[in-house]
Order: structure tokens, then C-alpha cells, then sequence
């Protein structure tokens, strides 16, 4: 993968939670994005953070940089960032802001297995990053994640934290069991060889959405300096109407496609601050996921994009 200081656990939450106790984070204000799968605040909250959230690119569906600063206070311990589909953030701009406030950073790149960002593994960016290896994810270990963590002595006290915060008779600190077992493993180890075959594949089928669909919906944009894994294939409709219609006409059709991701997790029933972001609010409205997988033929393809230009 090319990278260094690699943990291999038992899935991306996991991962999220071990990262901010490897970093110290415990308690205070976290910045992060409401456009993620719920697991990226679940694991703040449960750590007993703060999330903060801070509105999206419209176009990239990522966290907006340029709205962090305004969010920072006296509070605030670090930033998670999440490479939404498998995009980068923009990790310059973010490694920029929190040098300047002296914040860790910790990117979810739970979608981001295989992607690079000018020739280099996105992982390698940030404090500590994380991958899933869910079953749904383009490789996969039926459950799992990894952390990749820059610091040497960071990466000693995951090993820690990861296996009852002991090494053999003598214990050194706190610590969960959060290792992965050998049949996830050996799974991953089964899928590793296909990994480049399964990238191409879901490239060819991408193409071809796109070639049928020709312009008739919103993409998220990508950075042209990014390898991408094509792990996804977001849609994004007029309005909130379009996307429940063309949801209905497909499952009538028995095709289930997935409203991927909402909601907004700014709008979360349990949290006790409810912070406005109306970009994220809206496009999580309108965006959906359309099948895409390595078995997928080009009649099913065909017919979903049939029906969504009908």
C-alpha cells in the first residue's frame, strides 16, 4: 500500500475511536464533516468529544477548509476530515490551518483504500488515517479497518491500545482488544490478488454510467491529480421529489440503490448542539448511490440509467 506504521483491526470505527485515544483526545472539541457515514461521529461522541461540524464543498462534498478557522476555539483538539467516495480532502489547505492552531488531524478514509493523491497513498496524510475493510468496501475482509499512523511512537501505542494495553506479563496501560481475527485475515489475504482487476472493473462500469447518463445528472468533482478507486457512484438530482421518484421506479424494478449519506449528521437526534450546515443539509436531500459492484452487467446499468433520464 505504500505505506508505513500500518495496523490491521477489526473495522473502521474501531480504528477511528483507537486513533483519538492514541493521540490523547479524550475530551474537548472536535472538527469534523456532517456529509460521512454516521461512524465518523459515533466514534467522537463515544470517545466523549464535541463534533463540530463545518459545512461542505458543494462540488467535492468534502469539508470546506475555508470555513475551519471560523470554528476553531479555546476547545478545540484536532480535526477529522473525511475523504468522502474515496476523493481527497484538501490536505494541503487542512495541514496548513492546523499547524497554524497546533491541531492533530486524523482522516476518515473509511472509502479511500487504494486511492493516491499525487503518486502518493492518501493514508500517508494526516496524524493518523483510517481505512474500512468493510464487506461493502472494494476489498475487503467481511469486517475490518487499518490505521496508518505517522509517528513511530504513536504507532507503539495503538499496538498497545489495541490488545489490552499490554505486552506479555507487563502492563503498561489501558488499552481494548480491537485486533482483527485470522479468518478476516485470510480473507483479506483471498481478495488482496484481485484488488487491481476489481479497480478496473468498477472503472469500465463507471464509464459506462457516464456514457449513458451523458450529463444528466450531478457528479461530485475529483482532483485530476488523484488515482481513484471507484469505489462509488453518487448522483446528485434537483431536488429531493426527483431522487424519492427515481427511487420507487427502481425498486419496482428490483434495483436498490442507496440514499448514501443521510442525513446530514448535524441533524442527528441525540446530539446536544445542533450546528447549521446548510450545503451538507441539502445535498444529502438529493444524493444518491447507485449500483456498482464487479458482476454488474451493462443491461443493468442500461436500465438504471433509462430510468433515471426517463
Amino acid at each position: 500500500m505504500g505505506v508505513k506504521n500500518f495496523h490491521f483491526v477489526t473495522n473502521g470505527t474501531l480504528a477511528l475511536q483507537l486513533s483519538l485515544r492514541a493521540l490523547d483526545i479524550t475530551e474537548g472539541e472536535i472538527i469534523t464533516t456532517p456529509f460521512s457515514y454516521v461512524a465518523t461521529t459515533s466514534a467522537i461522541l463515544w470517545e466523549r468529544c464535541q463534533p463540530v461540524y463545518v459545512d461542505i464543498d458543494q462540488k467535492t462534498l468534502n469539508i470546506d477548509p475555508s470555513k475551519i478557522e471560523a470554528a476553531i476555539t479555546k476547545k478545540t483538539k484536532a480535526i477529522v476530515a473525511v475523504h468522502v467516495f474515496g476523493n481527497p480532502c484538501d490536505i494541503e489547505a487542512i495541514e496548513k490551518i492546523a499547524k497554524r492552531h497546533s491541531l492533530k488531524v486524523i482522516y476518515d478514509a473509511a472509502h479511500a483504500f487504494g486511492v493516491t493523491h499525487k503518486g502518493r497513498s492518501i493514508l500517508n496524510y494526516g496524524d493518523i488515517s483510517i481505512c474500512s475493510f468493510h464487506a461493502t468496501k472494494l476489498f475487503h475482509t467481511i469486517e475490518g479497518g487499518c490505521l496508518v499512523a505517522k509517528d513511530e511512537d504513536i504507532y507503539n501505542k495503538i499496538e498497545l491500545l489495541k490488545r489490552f494495553g499490554h505486552n506479555g506479563d507487563e502492563h503498561i496501560q489501558l488499552g481494548i482488544n480491537a485486533k482483527a481475527s485470522e479468518f478476516q485475515a485470510a480473507m483479506g489475504l483471498s481478495n488482496l490478488k484481485y484488488v487491481a482487476d476489481i479497480i478496473r472493473e468498477r472503472e469500465r462500469l463507471t464509464n459506462l454510467y457516464d456514457q449513458y447518463l451523458d450529463g444528466s445528472i450531478i457528479k461530485p468533482k475529483g482532483s485530476t491529480r488523484v488515482k481513484y478507486n471507484y469505489g462509488y457512484y453518487p448522483v446528485i438530482f434537483n431536488n429531493t421529489e426527483k431522487l424519492e421518484m427515481v427511487m420507487e421506479k427502481l425498486n419496482s424494478v428490483n434495483i436498490f440503490p442507496r440514499r448514501y449519506f443521510s442525513p446530514s449528521l448535524n441533524k442527528l437526534p441525540y446530539l446536544k448542539v445542533k450546528d447549521r450546515c446548510p450545503v451538507s443539509e441539502d445535498i444529502a436531500d438529493r444524493i444518491l448511490c447507485l449500483p456498482l459492484y464487479v458482476g454488474l452487467d451493462n443491461v443493468t446499468i442500461r436500465k438504471i440509467c433509462e430510468v433515471i433520464k426517463k
